[in-house]
């Protein structure tokens, strides 16, 4: 089995720069990235043989022609697979970093035998990665969708509503909740589009539709900047493609143009 290699350093992914969309490394081209550089991680994935995270330490020298590219510009530029592969990687890094020692007894972990895992020696301690479960969500009346801009978001970006779900809460229920925190809108026929593995750092986005039933835009002014209702034919900027909200915005306009 040919192993593969994906290479990061600072949370970017390491790009060999010739036009190409950024692909794992090969054995060789390991050994000249790294070549009188250690590596300060290289581990495989114990549930799928020969995928390798790689992490660089921060001063380490990238070679010419090699340069890094946030992971979130791979997003509609390489397909979902690839995409899919490389956001595992960075997710399983993620967790390589946050469980080096037991959350129980404080003992350093060791990778599990066979499972995605790591083990505490000291107390017997399985830590698997943790996935964090959010909603995404398009609010749509006749013909118009609700569109915001996250107070993080560049100033011309609008996009559809999201958060974490809380515990004890069902999917459903914190699609309401949130469309309400944010901005306090009601909704209505809540229905399940699809999902989208979300490596910052590791969330996995359930995306929806929700019908408005209720209520006047009125922004929390901390999560959410600005918010209106836009016609199909006024959009904003919003995201792209790759993403599960451009997904929801596009496959929503597509069928009402049906």
């Amino acid at each position: 089995m040919q192993k593969t290699y994906y290479i990061f350093q600072k949370n970017k992914v390491v790009y060999r720069n010739n036009g190409e969309v950024p692909h794992p490394f090969v054995q060789n081209e390991l050994d000249f990235i790294t070549e009188k550089q250690s590596p300060l991680i290289m581990q495989e994935a114990p549930t799928e043989k020969g995928l390798i995270t790689v992490e660089l330490g921060e001063n380490h020298q990238l070679p010419s022609g090699y340069e890094l590219v946030p992971l979130r510009s791979l997003l509609g530029w390489a397909d979902d697979s690839l995409f899919g592969k490389w956001g595992k990687a960075s997710q399983l890094l993620h967790w390589f970093n946050s469980n080096r020692f037991c959350g129980k007894c404080g003992s350093p972990t060791v990778p599990h035998p066979s499972e995605m895992a790591r083990v505490c020696p000291g107390c017997s301690t399985n830590h698997y990665p943790a996935i964090s479960p959010c909603i995404i969500v398009l609010v749509y009346r006749k013909n118009e969708i609700l569109l915001a801009r996250a107070c993080r978001f560049p100033i011309k970006l609008y996009s559809t509503l999201a958060g974490f779900i809380e515990p004890g809460e069902t999917a459903e229920e914190a699609v309401e909740r949130e469309i309400f925190e944010e901005v306090q809108l009601r909704v209505q026929n809540i229905r399940y589009f699809k999902s989208q593995p979300w490596p910052f750092p590791g969330q996995l986005m359930l995306g929806f539709f929700a019908e408005y039933l209720s209520g006047e835009i009125n922004i929390d002014g901390h999560e959410i900047c600005d918010a209106h209702w836009y016609s199909y034919g006024r959009l904003p900027e919003i995201p792209s493609a790759g993403t599960i909200a451009g997904q929801l915005i596009r496959h929503h306009l597509k069928k009402m143009a049906l």
